[in-house]
């Protein structure tokens, strides 16, 4: 099925996004927003037409973009008004929204909850992006009541953005982002808030770790209380295990303070164990398109602050025949100067260096499971 006409409700950053994308494969985008400033910049960057009181014909189907707790009045408002044929909703959270639309009445046939797992710390329509979800997790939870019809329809807007699509019962979903999404932004955000206190030296040693640890607590907090709101039991399960864990390691960290050297020893076995589960964690998180975890190397290279250079260096992997695999850059405090960490094929990596040395460019290599 070819989606060729779109109505998307709510022109945040997901929204928008997926007007960018599907008008990018030639559909015709209408939107709507309670905001209408919102609504003007999406327009403005070509993301679609405002939705007018009245279509001449129903589109194809209807994205519902607002907070877990409006999709269900949003979806009965559309139906009711006979807006599209299908509908869908790209909140994170799918159980609520699906007992909200029973109790409201909604007809379950022509809806099938969606979630596509993208998305950045910004937010809003000048965030948005038509390749957001490419190559990304797009979860589709549909109910016993959802026609073949409908199913078709919300998978071909997955396809048509680029995304990956996983078929979940929407209790199973919500459990599973609890654990990959919703629990690590509030762990995220605790860790954040303890830097509120820092001092300046303390803050003026933050380096990489501490921003990758932090990166997604600079999201929208108002967002995140919807989003927590009907997502709450899930969530809460992961914080409890989490906390216990933090708990355990705090109390073993005190206890080990002051022993002697061979009951610090034993004692700190304890926190041994959760860095070793924590290695095994990571190592459990799929890896580039999704496939297994993937062991690169790190090829570090030191980049000059100034306007072209991370150009010549791309050119300059792309001449050695090197494809880059993943990449992070970590700024010099105080120094015109930074770090770029290419992440390449273990067996490229070695070659890579030469070719750059060669070039001109400071390369140390270190390797990374």
């Amino acid at each position: 099925m070819k989606i060729q006409r779109v109505v998307v409700v709510g022109t945040g950053l997901i929204g928008t996004s997926v007007a960018l994308a599907v008008r990018e494969k030639g559909a015709e985008v209408f939107l709507s927003d309670r905001d209408p400033a919102s609504l003007a910049m999406a327009v403005e960057l070509g993301a679609g037409t405002p939705l007018p009181r009245r279509l001449d014909r129903p589109a194809d189907l209807a994205v519902i973009a607002v907070p877990p707790a409006a999709v269900a009045a949003a979806l009965k408002d559309l139906q009711k008004r006979g807006v599209a044929r299908f509908y869908t909703d790209v909140a994170s959270v799918k159980a609520r929204p699906v007992l909200d639309a029973l109790k409201l009445g909604c007809d379950l046939a022509t809806y099938v909850p969606g979630h596509p797992l993208a998305g950045r710390e910004r937010s809003g329509p000048a965030a948005a992006r038509g390749d957001l979800f490419l190559g990304r997790p797009w979860a589709l939870c549909p109910t016993e009541a959802a026609s073949g019809a409908a199913i078709e329809a919300v998978t071909a807007l997955a396809e048509a953005c680029g995304a990956e699509i996983l078929t979940v019962d929407p209790v199973e979903h919500d459990r599973a982002v609890a654990l990959v999404s919703h629990g690590p932004h509030v762990v995220s955000a605790a860790m954040a808030a303890r830097l509120g206190d820092g001092t300046e030296t303390a803050l003026g040693l933050a380096g990489q770790g501490v921003r990758d640890v932090t990166r997604i607590a600079a999201s929208d907090p108002d967002l995140w209380i919807g989003i927590l709101t009907a997502n709450a039991e899930p969530v809460a399960a992961v914080l409890d295990a989490v906390a216990g864990d933090l708990a355990l390691a705090a109390a073993m960290l005190r206890a080990a303070h002051g022993a002697d050297a061979d009951v610090a020893e034993v004692i700190m076995q304890k926190v041994g164990d959760l860095l070793s589960r924590g290695n095994q964690g990571v190592a459990r998180i799929p890896g580039k398109h999704g496939g297994g975890p993937s062991h690169y190397a790190i090829v570090s290279v030191l980049v000059p602050d100034s306007p072209g250079e991370l150009s010549r260096l791309f050119h300059a992997v792309g001449e050695a025949g090197v494809n880059i695999e993943d990449l992070s850059i970590e700024h010099s405090p105080g120094l015109p100067l930074g770090v770029a960490e290419l992440s390449v094929k273990p067996e490229a990596a070695e070659a890579l260096a030469a070719e750059l040395r060669d070039r001109g460019w400071s390369v140390p290599v270190r390797s990374e499971s």
